[in-house]
């Protein structure tokens, strides 16, 4: 039973930085870079989807992304969407396709972006952290019932403290990188 403990928290715990990486996919650096837009909500055919959905993105150039809307009676939907996005591009539109010119980041936007990925790296870590407390959780609970002995609890919490360990290296290692790339002028 302390393997299935194990194993569910060391799944729960790669996709806690899985979640975390993607996260920090959508934070913006001075290139583009398709993902910063892919989570754009649009509001088309009486529902809200992604913007993925609803069109081609591309990055053609270090400092452009476009969309091509697959249907041309979108176009206007999704011009309002970016705009009231928090990307802080203003889209520019010639009829077919829409074009989003990345600016290069100023040296105060590039440290309050940093603010937010040491604002999202903590978040994980928590996330990280809630996973080892639940995990420990029903590992005490198994030697109150009688199902493990104390030798094999101490050696399954020992275990979950470092799965808890080597992911949030994980996570810091993937907070340093985009640092660095955000930091680099």
């Amino acid at each position: 039973m302390t393997d299935e403990i194990l194993l569910d928290a060391d799944d729960r715990m790669d996709k806690a930085v899985k979640a975390y990486e993607q996260t920090l996919a959508t934070v913006r650096t001075g290139r583009a870079n398709t993902r910063l837009i892919e989570h754009v909500q649009v509001d088309q055919y009486g529902q809200r989807m992604a913007l993925n959905q609803l069109a081609t993105l591309n990055a053609p150039e270090a400092t452009l992304l476009t969309v091509q809307p697959w249907d041309k009676s979108a176009m206007n939907s999704i011009m309002k969407a970016l705009q009231a996005s928090d990307l802080g591009i203003t889209p520019q539109s010639d009829g077919n396709i829409i074009r989003l010119p990345i600016p290069p980041l100023t040296e105060e936007r590039r440290k309050a972006l940093v603010r937010q990925v040491h604002q999202k790296t903590e978040e994980a870590r928590v996330a990280v952290r809630n996973v080892r407390r639940h995990a420990m959780d029903e590992l005490k609970t198994e030697l109150r019932e009688g199902e493990v002995s104390e030798d094999d609890e101490h050696r399954a919490m020992n275990e979950v403290e470092r799965m808890t360990h080597d992911h949030i290296e994980q996570i810091e290692a993937l907070a340093k990188d985009k640092e660095r790339e955000l930091l680099a002028v």
